[in-house]
């Protein structure tokens, strides 16, 4: 085993070559406040534990990847500071992202407005009252234009939330793209696409699962060969987590979902290295510290395992588990908004020590509006005084070897995979969805820690205990309430200078491609949204063909 820990070392090693020929090290030389150098990776340094060593943890940018999926993590480049903002119109929304990006922000996240979400134009009378209210509403590839205009889109990563009709505002991205002259081979960016955690725990569905999981594989088939530099899902267990789950549950429930996207895209005839190196995932950070980094950790490990183990994966960017990581929404409290500050930065670090590869940090007023522009940039700042002043980037998995972390890395794995095991037991999570399970189950979660709060068992700052009187914040943002007006103006002045006929004739051969489930719907949306089709039109299409989801 010495001498397996010796080639790992040594491989390892001529990782951090090449890495640091393409990606060269931050500083020559890395050292802390006191003159003292700061090794890259430090090691065990008795032989006796190097056998559990490479079992349970690896070297990093190795398999099972515990240590990180990158042989030097931080030291190269910072995680990518990707904050999530959307509000208003299209126009408004743009505006905001680029204060962001002047900030030093380095990745945009677009938030949608709820009628997109569930694919309703601004002038549905379902989407009355909600236009623009809790993200960006987005019509027509228009908005999408004005959205980004000015964002030069080979050079700027783009995170999309978005899941029922993420075919869609996928397809108006890459129009987007080719309307800048950057091919669709270049762009870079994901698209949460993750259907069944809005079954299980947020409610933004349209279709039934079984044609929802036929428009991901498509996705991801498409993608593959049109798109390959985008990761076409961010399966997701941040809102899970919103919901109430437990990290436990948080892990073992998005893993789950993760092998039935991995199943349902090997059953429609993709072989796994084709599509699963561009699989991502999307955590939550929670309050708990020491847990929510030992959560990351086991994550990267049971998912390396799973994937060279159970679906004989061989590419090596097929097992490494990245992700996203945005800091707990349901920890900020309306009370002593300020304390939010803290609690963002201790999930932050979480993150960061936990390995994550890009983050999104919650504003302080959250809890009371969508976030100020002076609050955005606060939270911009705590992810780069993180980087840039608290020293845990320039050594990789500073956290290892703790006693404490790896035992609570490997208590929360063996928690995990007792769920995945009872989850494939009842066929799979598209099945346990089906059935109620995991709702089940993250109810009797949120219940038991509402209970804890109730009976101070737990103390939340400024909620349940250290209280004071405070005045009503006036300092928030306010969505201007005739902005749905205009919005719904404004598509209406798209549907009359378009040409009808051209997307009618789009709309129906995108009902024709639907109707043959052999049929991948990508090329037929992408024509429609290019004769400026809208998302509630598309979306109406495909709600003729499969249905609406009612739910389990």
């Amino acid at each position: 085993m010495g001498e397996n820990f010796n080639q790992s070392k040594e491989q390892w090693q001529q990782k951090m070559k090449k890495t640091q020929e393409r990606f060269p090290e931050r500083k020559e030389t890395f050292v802390n406040k006191s003159d003292l150098e700061i090794d890259p990776l430090y090691l065990p340094k008795h032989e006796s534990q190097h056998e559990d060593y490479m079992e349970k943890l690896g070297f990093p940018g190795q398999f099972p990847y515990t240590r990180g999926i990158q042989p030097g993590m931080y030291r190269s480049r910072f995680w990518t500071m990707r904050q999530y903002a959307g509000f208003g119109s299209a126009k408004e929304t743009n505006q905001r992202f680029r204060y962001l990006l002047d900030q030093g922000q380095t990745g945009l996240s677009v938030a949608f407005d709820l009628p997109t979400q569930i694919g309703y134009d601004s002038d549905d009378p379902m989407a009355e009252g909600e236009v623009g209210k809790v993200g960006v509403a987005i019509d027509s590839l228009e908005d999408m234009e004005t959205l980004l205009n000015g964002i030069p889109l080979d050079q700027v990563s783009t995170s999309m939330t978005i899941n029922a009709p993420a075919s869609v505002l996928l397809c108006m991205y890459i129009a987007v793209a080719e309307k800048q002259g950057v091919p669709k081979e270049k762009i870079t960016g994901t698209i949460q696409n993750d259907i069944l955690k809005e079954y299980i725990a947020r409610g933004t569905y349209i279709y039934p699962p079984k044609p929802s999981m036929r428009l991901i594989t498509n996705i991801f088939e498409y993608c593959a060969k049109e798109v390959p530099k985008f990761n076409t899902i961010s399966i997701s267990g941040y809102h899970i987590r919103e919901a109430g789950s437990t990290a436990v549950q948080e892990v073992a429930f998005t893993l789950a979902n993760g092998m039935a996207y991995v199943d349902a895209a090997i059953e429609s005839g993709l072989k796994v290295d084709e599509f699963a190196p561009r699989l991502a995932f999307f955590f939550n950070a929670h309050n708990n510290f020491f847990e929510e980094a030992a959560k990351f950790r086991a994550a990267r490990r049971i998912w390396a395992r799973l994937m060279k183990e159970k679906y004989g994966a061989e590419n090596e960017k097929s097992l490494r588990l990245r992700f996203h990581t945005q800091t707990g929404g349901s920890t900020l409290t309306a009370q002593q908004p300020d304390n939010n500050i803290v609690r963002v930065a201790l999930q932050a670090l979480s993150a960061v020590m936990g390995g994550t590869q890009s983050l999104h940090t919650n504003s302080r007023d959250e809890a009371l509006a969508l976030p100020t522009e002076e609050s955005a940039r606060i939270a911009l700042r705590t992810q780069q005084i993180i980087a840039h002043e608290s020293g845990v980037a320039d050594t990789v998995d500073p956290l290892a070897g703790s006693y404490y972390v790896e035992e609570m890395t490997d208590q929360v794995e063996k928690e995990v995979l007792k769920y995945i095991d009872r989850i494939e037991e009842m066929g799979g999570a598209v099945q346990a969805v089906e059935d109620g399970y995991m709702q089940r189950e993250i109810h009797q979660a949120a219940y038991e820690a509402q209970k804890k709060i109730e009976s101070k068992e737990d103390i939340i700052v400024g909620l349940n205990e250290f209280q004071v009187e405070e005045e009503l914040h006036a300092d928030l943002l306010k969505v201007d309430e005739q902005l749905e007006k205009g919005q719904v103006k404004q598509l209406h002045e798209i549907r009359d200078k378009r040409d009808q006929t051209v997307v009618d004739e789009k709309l129906s051969a995108l009902k024709q491609a639907a109707k043959d489930h052999k049929t991948n719907v990508m090329p037929f949306i992408l024509d429609a949204v290019k004769a400026y089709a809208t998302v509630g039109e598309i979306c109406n299409v495909l709600r003729d063909e499969f249905g609406e989801y009612t739910g389990a």
